[in-house]
């Protein structure tokens, strides 16, 4: 493609949408931002379409977004007999505009639109599209990138995110189509009105939340004090109402939200980067806390698939917890709970991502559950659990969890749920604590039980069309191998993208080194950044953050 030639089109043909057509006026003199907008397609996989908000076919507008609405269109049109989709959309810049353009591009293919009427999480689209039973989903979300961005995400007829086969079906038809000319759109409000676009009732957040609900591992015979104190920031986002609904019908009153950023509001003004892995996005959370005199932070990303939470050590000062560390705590709850209660099934199994820390698996094994590692992202966890329900096992699966702060303890959606995840951690919180355990203590004893392990995650960022070539000089270079890491020797290379395990074909390398530690390496799928995954295991936390630190600098020094 042409960029210069391509823009010139766009100058004369994208008039329709003003924000559009002022920014291609606006870099009319402008070289660079021209081939940065126009140098590529806006790529698409089974992570969907994510981008920057902008003008350009590299950029996340209304014609990319109606474009790729097209070719899921066609795609549902040739496999479908009476295809439907469910549509939702989250907090972010131009999210429930996008939404009404992809319901109209659907609409005028024929295709019946089931929309929520109002933005809410992302795992409610998996709920709604297993639920309606509709033949796809679509969720407008950027998850938890900077407010610059937005995205495109695809849910399949059982609820996961689209296979890598459907994928590049759906790929393959919007490939074929010209931006302009080849995308169907009809009137929003004419589509409702005539019943091809409707809108999803109350009743399915109803039956969601309560879905939510029955994860509960307390019955009769446990007693707990559920008027701990809670501090809850939906970070801008689309959890306010489902999290404050679920925690407020199960008993949990004592609630304060954080109230600069309680609304939606796509520009996230107290947090830039609105992740809660972040540190920054939790600060004001935290100040909350200490006000509050909090027992418990909770903060949810804006589609509200990912929570955070923060916990008072023995000093009384608030400590952030990991997605490791609250996914381990989370494990054993689970496992612990079952077994008391008596519901732990035959052949009980974990799932997780490869990167996510390989503690767990000893904490699974010794409740004799199964771990199965996946590869990143929790669509292959998705994935996993419709493999056991196809084999009558779908009662195996007890928990799944990632290092990225995503978890789900049940199977009515095919996704990780923070709704889910803050009601379990409230539940898990408040268990301990009328028995006088704190979590940090609870995560103590883990690590006197199974030795201390410490995970940590660094990400470096490459923008651009020279960033895009750079990181893939990069991962070609860790291809070559590596004796040594950080002074450890290399005991194995598993290269994931030769498809190990029966796992699809990714470009995702894991070194195993001596001393039961091992790095990571793979690019982002959704961002132009390259991630690596550290784990380090040590008699403590002191040695293995020395440990760590040798081994990140000098990996940083390979990405200069």
């Amino acid at each position: 493609m042409n960029y210069n030639e391509e823009y010139k089109r766009w100058l004369t043909s994208a008039t329709a949408d003003a924000d559009v057509a002022a920014e291609l006026k606006a870099i009319e003199n402008d070289p660079a931002k021209i081939e940065d907008a126009f140098y590529r397609n806006l790529a698409f996989g089974t992570g969907g379409l994510r981008g920057t908000i902008g003008a350009g076919t590299n950029r996340m507008n209304v014609y990319t977004v109606a474009k790729a609405s097209q070719g899921l269109a066609n795609y549902l049109v040739a496999n479908f007999d009476a295809p439907s989709v469910a549509i939702g959309y989250d907090s972010r810049i131009k999210s429930d505009v996008f939404a009404k353009v992809v319901a109209s591009v659907f609409a005028a293919n024929g295709v019946q639109v089931n929309i929520w009427p109002e933005l809410l999480p992302v795992p409610t689209v998996s709920f709604a599209t297993r639920y309606l039973g509709t033949s796809a989903g679509v969720m407008v979300t950027a998850s938890h990138n900077p407010s610059k961005y937005n995205g495109y995400k695809v849910y399949g007829a059982d609820g996961c995110q689209i296979t890598t086969e459907a994928a590049a079906e759906i790929l393959a038809e919007i490939e074929k189509l010209d931006i302009f000319a080849d995308v169907k759109r009809s009137d929003f409000e004419s589509g409702v009105a005539d019943g091809q676009i409707k809108y999803i009732s109350e009743d399915v957040l109803t039956a969601f939340v309560e879905e939510v609900k029955k994860q509960s591992l307390l019955d009769d015979s446990v007693k707990v004090d559920k008027n701990v104190a809670i501090v809850y920031s939906p970070l801008n986002g689309t959890g306010l109402k489902p999290v404050l609904r679920t925690l407020k019908e199960t008993g949990y009153t004592n609630i304060t939200v954080v109230k600069e950023q309680e609304q939606p509001d796509g520009n996230f003004p107290t947090c830039p980067y609105p992740n809660p892995e972040i540190k920054e996005a939790m600060a004001l959370g935290m100040e909350y806390a200490k006000k509050c005199n909090a027992d418990l932070l909770l903060a949810t990303d804006p589609d509200c698939d990912r929570v955070g939470i923060a916990v008072k050590n023995d000093a009384g000062e608030y400590v952030l917890l990991s997605g490791n560390e609250t996914g381990m705590l989370l494990l054993d709850y689970v496992c612990q709970r079952r077994v008391a209660m008596g519901t732990m099934p035959k052949d009980p199994v974990l799932c997780k991502t490869i990167v996510t820390i390989d503690m767990a698996d000893r904490i699974a094994a010794d409740y004799g559950v199964s771990t199965v590692n996946l590869l990143t992202g929790f669509k292959f966890i998705g994935e996993q659990i419709g493999r056991l329900e196809k084999e009558g096992k779908a009662d195996s699966y007890i928990f799944g969890f990632e290092e990225s702060y995503g978890y789900l303890s049940g199977t009515y959606v095919r996704d990780k749920d923070a709704v889910d995840g803050a009601f379990l951690i409230c539940e898990m919180f408040a268990y301990y604590k009328t028995q006088g355990i704190s979590l940090i203590d609870k995560l103590n004893s883990l690590y006197e039980k199974y030795g201390y392990c410490l995970n940590t995650l660094h990400s470096y960022e490459f923008d651009g069309s020279a960033g895009f070539a750079k990181m893939q000089d990069i991962m070609a270079e860790f291809h070559k191998g590596l004796d040594t890491i950080g002074g450890k020797k290399v005991i194995e290379c598993q290269d994931y993208s030769k498809g190990l395990n029966g796992l699809p074909k990714s470009d995702v390398l894991k070194f195993m080194l001596e001393g039961n530690c091992s790095v990571v390496v793979r690019p982002s799928g959704t961002e132009p950044k390259l991630k690596t995954y550290i784990s380090v295991s040590a008699v403590n936390r002191d040695t293995a953050e020395k440990e760590e630190q040798i081994i990140c600098d000098e990996l940083a020094r390979k990405f200069v």
